[in-house]
């Protein structure tokens, strides 16, 4: 019983891990990349849906990546998702492709970039800090109602603790990998 309320607690806390760093892949960088456009989502035909469900992209250069929709019709509809985004660019249609040229990242746009990924890290931490606090009440309760000695638990609570020690430290690391490529000019 204790060690599936930590299996759990594991597999909670690598979830929230993952989830971070995708949230920081979708910050932009100085490069261009696909997974910038992993959180953008485009309304076709009244449903809400991901871009990356419609379009294929390609990075011709550092700077200018190069959308192809599958159906061209939703051509119009990717254009305003990309223009009402937080990436702050001005896509270019041409007829078959979209053509997005990723301006130069001042220094105060940087900044604010490496605000928005340490208030990430911090969602990430709570994250996982609420995980563990669902699964100490959880190890408690098994020491209330008997199920469970108090040794067992006490080694079972250290265990959770190392745990999120653990998770929160590959997010601080992650964190600053991020903050000096977004630093970095």
């Amino acid at each position: 019983m204790i060690d599936d309320i930590l299996l759990e607690a594991e597999e909670k806390m690598d979830k929230a891990v993952e989830v971070a760093k995708e949230d920081f892949a979708a910050i932009r960088t100085g490069r261009a990349n696909a997974a910038m456009f992993n959180k953008i989502v485009v309304d076709y035909y009244g449903a809400p849906t991901p871009l990356q469900q419609l379009a294929s992209f390609q990075v011709t250069e550092a700077r200018t990546v190069l959308i192809s929709p599958f159906d061209k019709s939703a051509m119009s509809a990717i254009e305003k998702a990309l223009r009402d985004s937080d990436l702050g660019v001005n896509p270019s249609n041409d007829g078959n492709a979209i053509r997005i040229i990723l301006p130069a990242l001042t220094e105060e746009r940087r900044k604010d970039y490496v605000k928005l990924a340490k208030t990430k890290a911090e969602d990430a931490k709570i994250s996982i800090r609420s995980v563990r606090r669902r699964a100490k009440d959880a190890l408690d309760k098994l020491a209330k109602d008997g199920d469970a000695g108090e040794d067992e638990v006490a080694r079972a609570e250290k265990e959770l603790e190392s745990l999120t020690k653990g998770h929160v430290d590959t997010i601080d690391t992650v964190l600053s990998a991020k903050e000096s490529e977004l630093l970095e000019v």
